[in-house]
């Protein structure tokens, strides 16, 4: 059952992001340039995402366990870092640059954008520098 709820949910999220254009890089990066052509019709996206989310976490905090019955984990809120705002800068300048951030980059190599293999390449090669520096820190903790 949670196989099918997580492959639902994620086809509805896939679905999403194309009617709403942002798997679209051309689209997206319309909407940062705010110095030029600026489209504001991903900003009321993103109103419309954060309004359902607020009241999914409304919601999940008055209970202990999900629909499914796992216990519910809600993210905690932490302190700003250093590693938190370099992060953050990283997907923005990505975001920037590319035209995609993760899921509509995954979304977009499904419906065949050329753009979104270098894209997906870059995450993936990304994503292994981080795990191995991660696993080096770790490693010298120990020692």
């Amino acid at each position: 059952m949670f196989v099918v709820t997580a492959l639902c949910a994620g086809l509805l999220f896939g679905f999403g992001l194309i009617v709403s254009g942002m798997a679209n890089p051309a689209k997206v990066l319309g909407f940062l340039d705010l110095a030029g052509q600026w489209d504001p019709s991903l900003a009321f996206v993103m109103i419309g995402a954060i309004a359902v989310g607020a009241i999914g976490f409304a919601l999940a905090k008055r209970r202990k366990k999900s629909l499914l019955g796992l216990p519910m984990q809600l993210p905690a809120a932490g302190a700003v870092t250093l590693r938190l705002v370099l992060g953050s800068a990283a997907f923005g300048v990505g975001w920037g640059l590319a035209g995609f951030c993760p899921g509509p980059a995954l979304v977009a190599l499904g419906a065949g954008y050329l753009k979104a293999w270098g894209f997906v390449g870059a995450m993936l090669v990304g994503m292994a520098i981080f795990e191995l520096l991660e696993r080096t820190k770790a490693g010298w903790r120990r020692a």
